[in-house]
């Protein structure tokens, strides 16, 4: 049996879900309504750090309408608290409901049901909760400084991680090499701030079981979590996902709200519905970044790199999340940090520190974001030290492609990529040797311009050795998925990795539709149900086409098997003489000599009606999961150029660049959205958007107004160019995208700001208030 050439995946096929999205058709979890369902508010902590002393919610219950209130004396669930397997962790539970200490401002104390979600706001205000107000530790000087408060009596010295590693002689590297730069590089607080808030829903059945309907990235990881929390076997739990509008890494986390909300539809007998309020989300759904770095590279006189040494410190907040722990954001920019470069010798310092701020969590680009921007820093550093351009500095210190796979000085394994050659192809698309030449006129005529350059690799669709390596229990590493072909014809599959808006309908579908040889259309992907799809991890760290994609094939590959001995049995053909194209399958030579997918799935439906051998089972189904290698490594290189009015700070994007190469394309419109959606979010990250507080814990923007989202007016016009470096690990070659422009850009921006100024700007984000000290800063030393 043969199968023809791939003709669907690669094409730009228009997002099948955009008519139902797009015209208000689509169904979230605020869409849902289930009879006699209850609306819950929280009663959140206004402090930092407290002793909770008492809470009365006497008043609350009186409010006509309201049908519960609950304090953590009402429920016996356990804390969510991860697992991790490794030295040097210390983690702590997050209480659904805090019963003695509040640890940050949001955290849950209470929580209000009601027969509609504004009494339930109007009781959770008459909650009354005593307070003994603890010193709070609101940044990591604070929580490290001697005799600091303890976020967690269990975390001495609020130290969630701490890990040391080393590669090579550094210190001799350092000790003889001509050239040293270095610096102190800053990473502000953000958060998602996804369209869609956080929100669930959950009912009891009538067997006695836990039907939940969530906004989630990570369906089976949010059963096993409310598992243990709510004292569950996980089969007693189903988990529905209906769309999802965005997640970018916080929706992979479980949450106190999830857990009470299913404990409250229990205690009540009722269904019960949670949806996050935009202030909730920027007070209490987990935030990212926050790290402050001290690093420096040793290189020799022609600017190739002999070491580089590193002390990352991340500010972790007050809990370590489920299921990813502290860990992943420090260590995350401690592994990735060496980036596309040989580095004969590494050093590094990492740690979680906690204080007493919302916990720190997954975000796209989690860690690799950071180690970017503080390794293109160093690198356009180098290249001024040494009088070379930066593209010339990269390119003398690339991974050359004949040694992939290599083994980077942290012990990644990066498994394929064509470094320089994404490198000159952005610089072609750019025209970067005649942008310099009209830079340099711009400059004399008096206008701040800068170019910037950002080359990076990052790790994605990793698999059960990654998140074993890195100590994460509870990531299992492997998807799921299952293919079906109905009597008529029809294909219909489930994945265990949702979508919250990438496209996976349009995806999947193309994959399938080419692995059976059917037509796209004919191919349903089902809104993702734990009852119907094998276990997975889930949707993050760009892993749905390696790692759902990869289960999918597997089970195409097994209904295909046994639809080609359907058909050779039909066409009294041998197997291996058929082949499968464009919804038949024909006689190698004699394509007269064919049955279609329908004939074979109602030969499968009914096999003793047209006298298959009796041991053919009826059905067209089959269930599989792909575990992907360790990981598979996308690379790319941003160009932008950039002017700033030194005046007022201000900077406009006037031109950006992105080479990518992340594989075979499955289909390109979808990696270019997926591209350009990146970039706006890594534009807000370098220029706009920051979580602060002030010295108590109190936060600073918990609105709109005060944490600012680029909009269109921001957005630059960008020309994206591809590569398809395949991965020889990964089924089908594939390597994920989706978080490769948010990596890339704020490192291509401070780079290109630090030019425009001549001043080396090594904290984000790039405010005006900053930029206007950097400008003059510049100005004075010339």
């Amino acid at each position: 049996m043969t199968t023809a050439a791939r003709g669907w995946t690669g094409r730009r096929l228009a997002r099948r879900e955009d008519p139902r999205l797009l015209t208000g058709r689509g169904h979230y979890i605020a869409d849902l309504v289930l009879p006699g369902m209850v609306h819950l508010a929280f009663v959140r902590s206004p402090h930092a750090h407290a002793r909770v002393r008492r809470v009365d919610v006497a008043r609350a219950r009186t409010l006509p309408g309201v049908l519960g209130v609950f304090t953590a004396a009402d429920f016996s669930l356990a804390p969510i608290e991860p697992a991790f397997a490794g030295e040097g962790y210390r983690g702590a539970g997050w209480p659904p409901l805090a019963a003695a200490r509040v640890r940050f401002v949001g955290d849950p104390v209470a929580v209000v049901a009601a027969v509609d979600r504004y009494v339930a706001e109007d009781a959770a205000e008459l909650v009354q909760v005593d307070y003994d107000v603890l010193p709070a530790v609101a940044s990591v000087a604070a929580a490290t400084a001697p005799g600091a408060p303890l976020v967690h009596d269990a975390v001495p010295g609020n130290c969630y991680f701490r890990r040391e590693h080393r590669h090579g002689d550094v210190e001799a590297a350092f000790a003889q090499a001509p050239v040293v730069v270095g610096g102190a590089f800053s990473h502000q607080r953000v958060t998602g701030a996804p369209m869609e808030t956080r929100g669930i829903a959950a009912q009891w059945d009538t067997r006695g079981r836990l039907v939940v309907w969530a906004s989630t990235q990570a369906p089976h990881l949010l059963r096993a979590a409310l598992a243990r929390s709510l004292g569950l076997s996980e089969g007693a739990i189903r988990v529905l996902v209906p769309d999802v509008g965005g997640g970018f890494g916080p929706k992979m986390h479980v949450y106190p709200e999830d857990v009470v909300t299913c404990a409250v539809a229990r205690r009540l007998g009722r269904p019960a519905r949670w949806i996050e309020d935009r202030r909730e989300h920027l007070l209490a759904t987990t935030q990212a970044r926050e790290q402050v770095i001290t690093a420096e590279a040793a290189a020799d006189r022609d600017g190739r790199l002999l070491a580089l040494r590193a002390r990352i410190t991340c500010d972790s907040g007050a809990y370590s999340v489920f299921p990813l722990t502290a860990v992943l954001e420090p260590m995350g920019t401690a592994q990735i940090l060496p980036g596309p470069y040989h580095v004969p010798a590494y050093a590094y310092t990492t740690e979680a520190i906690a204080t007493n701020k919302a916990p720190v969590g997954a975000y796209r680009g989690v860690g690799m974001t950071v180690g970017v921007f503080v390794m293109e820093r160093l690198m356009d550093k180098l290249a001024a030290a040494v009088g070379l351009d930066p593209a010339e500095v990269r390119r003398r210190n690339f991974v050359a492609a004949d040694r992939f796979p290599y083994t980077a000085p942290t012990g990644l394994v990066y498994d394929s990529g064509r470094l320089a050659q994404t490198l000159e192809t952005a610089l072609a698309a750019f025209g970067y040797d005649e942008a310099r030449r009209a830079q340099a006129r711009q400059r004399a005529a008096g206008r701040s311009v800068g170019i910037g350059l950002a080359a990076f690799v990052e790790y994605t669709g990793m698999g059960a050795r990654t998140f074993a390596r890195r100590g994460m229990r509870d990531v299992p590493g492997h998807d799921g998925a299952v293919v079906t072909v109905d009597a008529g014809g029809g294909v219909h599959v489930a994945v265990s990795c949702p979508s919250q808006g990438q496209g996976h309908e349009t995806m999947y579908a193309q994959l399938v539709a080419d692995a059976l040889g059917v037509d796209p259309a004919a191919v349903t992907v089902a809104p993702l149900d734990t009852d119907v799809v094998p276990s997975g991890s889930g949707t993050f760290a760009s892993r749905a086409v390696v790692a759902g994609g990869g289960a999918l094939l597997r089970a195409a590959a097994q209904v295909k098997e046994k639809a080609v001995q359907i058909a050779a049995h039909l066409l009294e053909a041998a197997p291996a003489d058929l082949v499968v194209a464009d919804g038949r399958f024909h006689v190698r030579g004699s394509p007269e000599r064919a049955v279609r997918w329908t004939e074979v799935a109602r030969a499968a439906a009914a096999p003793a009606h047209v006298g298959l051998p009796a041991d053919v089972e009826a059905g067209l189904s089959a269930a599989a999961t792909y575990d992907p290698p360790p990981a598979a490594f996308g690379n790319g290189v941003h160009v932008a150029l950039v002017e700033v009015d030194r005046a007022t700070g201000q900077v406009r994007v006037l031109r950006y660049v992105i080479a990518a190469d992340c594989g075979p394309l499955v289909n390109p419109l979808l990696v270019d959205g997926q591209t350009r959606g990146g970039l706006a979010q890594g534009l807000g990250e370098a220029l706009l958007e920051e979580i602060r507080y002030d010295a108590e814990g109190q936060p600073l923007a918990a609105t709109f107004m005060d944490y600012l989202l680029p909009t269109a007016a921001e957005m630059p016009a960008v020309v994206v160019t591809h590569l398809e470096t395949p991965s020889p690990h990964t089924l089908g070659g594939f390597k994920g995208m989706g978080e490769s422009a948010t990596i890339g850009s704020p490192a291509c921006l401070a780079n290109a700001v630090s030019d425009a100024l001549g001043a080396d700007m090594d904290a984000l984000p790039l405010t005006p208030g900053r930029l206007r000290a950097g400008g003059t800063e510049a100005g004075a030393s010339r």
